[in-house]
């Protein structure tokens, strides 16, 4: 599970709101009191309305707009809103969207340095680690080249909890996994792969379908709220113990023609609100996982066995041959494992 938010984190990003803010008024106006925006911008996320991520999106879209005293305007676009789970990348970088969340494994062919970025498995859980990849070691710069490179402007990462593999079938060994049908994109499909699955590649929205239909034998969720909010504990019962990945990092992107067309104190009030969004993701994925296990748990979820420890000796075996193979995708994704392997 998630380890406890390091002082490392906290400072990193204290000071970054503190540098931004520097740019900002001293006093904001609600949406209601500002006057006409300036940008109008159109922000999609891959979650439904009502979701409690959904709603998170939905404060950072609020916080752009009271902090800028409405000079930005934000429209935001939920899940079957005009734009599939893997069209978001795309979206933005041609401009139909202004500002986006993807999540990195659905454009694995697209764009390989963020199925890395996202965190492949095997890497660090710890938060502090991570914060001092993207502030302190190199990351940040790395990805801010790589998505320039695609027409994005790449904005503060906020981390969100464990992956697990929710199956209609108990599993009891490592051998369980052989021929099931999992959604897993990415990184995670290949993972699973290894371990004798297929996967499969499927929007958030068609998982409890799937799953009820018998198309998929069970799924990840990009984290193990995923599960809740899309009911699938009612079509696929067991939860494995193993986290395919023990924290994400994941992105907003900015078109970068509508990014330049701000001016510098827009530009700072933006990522201010990208430092804060960051901030409650991390605070209510904490304590919304807790909540989600015990909601699931009341409707059947039920745990696997404990995995015994040539099973995990064999989980953790999976992920080795994913370094060496994103590592040769792009020159970028070779420069993240590097600075992941020189600082182990």
């Amino acid at each position: 599970m998630f380890n406890t938010l390091s002082k490392l984190s906290k400072k990193s990003l204290t000071k970054k709101v503190a540098a931004y803010a520097l740019a900002i008024s001293s006093t904001f106006f609600t949406a209601s009191q500002a006057f006409a925006a300036e940008h109008n911008w159109r922000f999609v996320n891959l979650y439904s309305r009502g979701t409690a991520y959904g709603e998170v999106y939905k404060n950072f879209a609020e916080n752009i707009v009271a902090m800028s005293n409405g000079r930005i305007s934000v429209q935001v676009m939920y899940a079957g809103e005009g734009v599939g789970q893997t069209g978001v990348l795309g979206s933005v970088k041609s401009g139909l969207m202004t500002m986006g969340a993807p999540f990195q494994p659905m454009h694995a062919g697209e764009f390989p340095a963020g199925v890395v970025e996202v965190g492949l498995p095997g890497m660090t859980d710890d938060v502090g680690e991570l914060s001092a990849l993207f502030h302190e070691k190199g990351w940040g710069e790395v990805l801010e080249e790589a998505y320039d490179k695609q027409n994005l402007v790449w904005l503060e990462p906020y981390i969100q909890l464990p992956v697990y593999v929710l199956t209609k079938e108990p599993i009891n060994s490592i051998e369980d996994f052989e021929g099931l049908k999992i959604r897993a994109p990415g990184a995670y499909g290949k993972f699973l792969r290894n371990l004798g699955a297929s996967p499969a590649s499927l929007s958030w929205s068609e998982i409890y379908t799937s799953l009820a239909t018998g198309v998929i034998d069970g799924s990840i969720g990009s984290n193990i709220i995923d599960h809740r909010d899309g009911n699938h504990v009612e079509v696929a019962k067991y939860m494995y113990r193993l986290p395919i990945a023990g924290a994400q990092a994941l992105p907003i992107v900015v078109n970068k023609s509508a990014w330049n067309k701000l001016p510098e104190d827009l530009q700072a009030i933006v990522r201010a609100a990208s430092a804060v969004h960051a901030r409650e993701q991390m605070t209510k994925s904490r304590l919304w996982e807790s909540q989600a296990i015990a909601d699931m748990e009341s409707k059947g979820m039920k745990w696997s066995p404990e995995p015994s420890a040539d099973d995990v000796v064999k989980w953790n075996g999976a992920a080795d041959s994913l370094w060496t193979e994103y590592a040769d995708a792009d020159k970028y994704s070779q420069r993240l494992i590097k600075i992941v392997q020189d600082t182990q």
